[in-house]
């Protein structure tokens, strides 16, 4: 029995790509309320990344194309928030570009597998390093939200604390080393996994 394109699940894994360059065009609109709008976009292709899973398995409709699409539309939320940053001066690049590294090195054994039917183990520290990314994400757009609002909003001298102290540096740093070691991690318990299908190839 041939699986279908068209699911739910599905459905919803493409709003997360599609919600993706909204974001972007918020974040950078400069507009008025647009940083808020951006954070709020944000939070909803977070929310809709645990949304599709739950509703694939509840109507059976895990498909090849989910597994395909639901890592990547991940990928590139968080690659696109993150560049971002990096463009706005927030956070380094090296620190991006070794997460990025990570997730679609990861993804892209997780498909080359899935391909010869073979199952990976996933760990609950890559559930943890997902909610961490997020996490540091929704902080530094607050962190933007607040530099045009901070008078209006009497947080002056909470913002200033962030400015005086690499905050957001040290924050990026710790997800980074986190995400870099949840792919070791995952390659050193799937290994056996692996070899198989190396030898296979």
């Amino acid at each position: 029995m041939k699986s279908k394109i068209i699911t739910r699940a599905n459905f919803i894994t493409t709003t997360r790509i599609l919600l993706t360059p909204l974001f972007l065009y918020f974040l950078f609109g400069g507009r008025e309320y647009f940083e808020i709008f951006a954070l709020i976009i944000f939070i909803i292709a977070s929310i809709t990344d645990a949304y599709d899973g739950y509703i694939a398995r509840k109507y059976r409709e895990e498909s090849p194309l989910g597994k395909f699409l639901d890592p990547l539309a991940d990928k590139i939320l968080m690659s696109a928030a993150f560049i971002s940053f990096v463009v706005m001066g927030l956070i380094p690049l090296w620190m991006v570009l070794l997460v990025i590294l990570r997730d679609f090195m990861v993804t892209g054994i997780r498909i080359l597998m899935s391909a010869k039917d073979k199952t990976m183990v996933t760990r609950v520290s890559a559930k943890a390093k997902t909610g961490a990314q997020i996490g540091v994400v929704c902080f530094i757009l607050v962190y933007i939200i607040t530099q045009r609002w901070k008078m209006f909003l009497g947080i002056s001298d909470y913002v200033k604390f962030l400015e005086e102290y690499p905050i957001i540096y040290l924050l990026m740093l710790l997800v980074t080393l986190f995400t870099v070691w949840t792919g070791i991690e995952y390659i050193i318990v799937n290994r056996i996994a692996i070899k198989q299908y190396l030898k296979a190839s």
